[in-house]
């Protein structure tokens, strides 16, 4: 996994030990560590247009704590959100219900198990990379509508050859200007009154049958 192509970890706690064990951890999958020690480091970073994609973020920091970081962090307008996991002590079901509905998408409790940590941030990873995937399918409709061209309103046509008038003022056949202005491709054939006063005989469009 070359630099370029390696995802950013955040791991955000105040405890020194406890951010090299972290490092240690995302190192040893390849990922690379930023190690921050506040709150207010962590939403700095998580706020970069190239911030990390995954943080592990401790609930209590100086600055903000963990859960405020996460709030801030959803009122964030971004294609593509961050994926937070709470790291604490706290294990109490109402404290895990806090920080999930303040805005972290998982929750572990300390210490944390290496393996378990690093199978959770490739949980992470994945949710973020089908988020990019799903904006960019996002960004590619928008822009396919913005290409699409509608025909509205009232179009100038003449009542002898039927050319249509285009914004230039420039006169265009039916098929020329419906081929420029929207996705119809045309297929020509013979309709059964051309047949009849062009080829002298008759088709019966139903059955497709010649009568002479």
């Amino acid at each position: 996994m070359d630099a370029v192509s390696r995802p950013t970890i955040l791991a955000a706690d105040d405890d020194a030990v406890t951010r090299r064990a972290l490092a240690h951890a995302i190192d040893a999958c390849g990922w690379h560590a930023l190690l921050v020690g506040s709150g207010d480091e962590a939403f700095a970073a998580l706020t970069d247009p190239d911030g990390p994609q995954v943080a592990v973020l401790d609930w209590m920091m100086p600055g903000m704590t963990g859960v405020e970081v996460c709030g801030r962090i959803r009122q964030v307008a971004r294609a593509v959100q961050p994926y937070l996991i709470m790291a604490t002590v706290r294990d109490q079901t109402s404290e895990v219900i806090t920080a999930l509905d303040g805005g972290a998408d998982d929750y572990m409790i300390k210490p944390l198990d290496p393996r378990e940590l690093q199978a959770r941030v490739r949980v992470g990873l994945r949710i973020v990379a089908l988020q990019q995937a799903l904006s960019s399918r996002v960004t590619e409709l928008q822009d396919a509508l913005v290409q699409v061209k509608e025909l509205r309103g009232l179009l100038p046509i003449c009542a002898f050859c039927k050319r249509i008038r285009d914004d230039q003022n420039y006169w265009q056949t039916v098929e020329e200007y419906l081929t420029e202005h929207t996705d119809v491709a045309f297929s020509h054939g013979f309709c059964p009154s051309c047949t009849r006063v062009h080829f002298d005989f008759d088709v019966d469009v139903r059955a497709g049958n010649r009568r002479s």
